[in-house]
């Protein structure tokens, strides 16, 4: 976690919490020693899963269980790079966000319980080394899972199991 606590604001500090409480999270900014990819937890998910399945190459990944999203992160100044890869495989991209130069992200401590806000999915054991494939594997896994989902969503639709037609069913009151 050393390389992690390095990008924060005051190194130390980060260090010295971590001590105190290794579930403690911090806020880092990102865009010096790393960019993060934003996305909705369900999305995120599915993508961790089929990055690991795959074994394409990603780093360390980050849930907010509040706030249901997850952060892949990337080295710095790959935002183009992403970018580029992405508009290769979709002209219409899934919404996310790219956190670089002047955002920052909430990580976990060192060692989170698995009730805590925040988790590592992957967690950060090394510096992750550049690798330029990071960014092509997170775009294709973004468009590819995205669009996983959403012909889930449309099967759903259009044949509903039983679970799903009696939980749209309206509840019936007491009166």
């Amino acid at each position: 976690m050393e390389w992690l606590s390095a990008a924060a604001d005051n190194p130390v500090e980060c260090q010295q919490i971590w001590a105190d409480d290794p579930r403690m999270p911090v806020l880092l900014p990102t865009g010096r020693f790393f960019d993060v990819l934003s996305v909705d937890q369900r999305l995120g998910l599915e993508m961790y899963d089929r990055l690991t399945r795959s074994a394409m190459p990603f780093g360390p990944t980050v849930v907010d269980r509040k706030a249901q999203r997850v952060g892949f992160f990337l080295n710095s100044r790959s935002r183009k790079s992403f970018t580029h890869y992405l508009e290769r495989e979709t002209s219409t991209p899934p919404t996310y966000r790219y956190l670089d130069e002047g955002s920052a992200v909430v990580v976990p401590g060192p060692i989170p319980l698995s009730d805590d806000r925040y988790q590592w999915l992957r967690p950060p054991t090394r510096r992750p080394e550049a690798n330029p494939l990071r960014p092509v594997a997170l775009a294709t896994a973004l468009v590819v899972s995205a669009e996983l989902l959403a012909r889930i969503d449309r099967f759903e639709e259009q044949y509903p199991t039983p679970y799903a037609a009696v939980a749209a069913l309206p509840e019936e009151s007491d009166h």
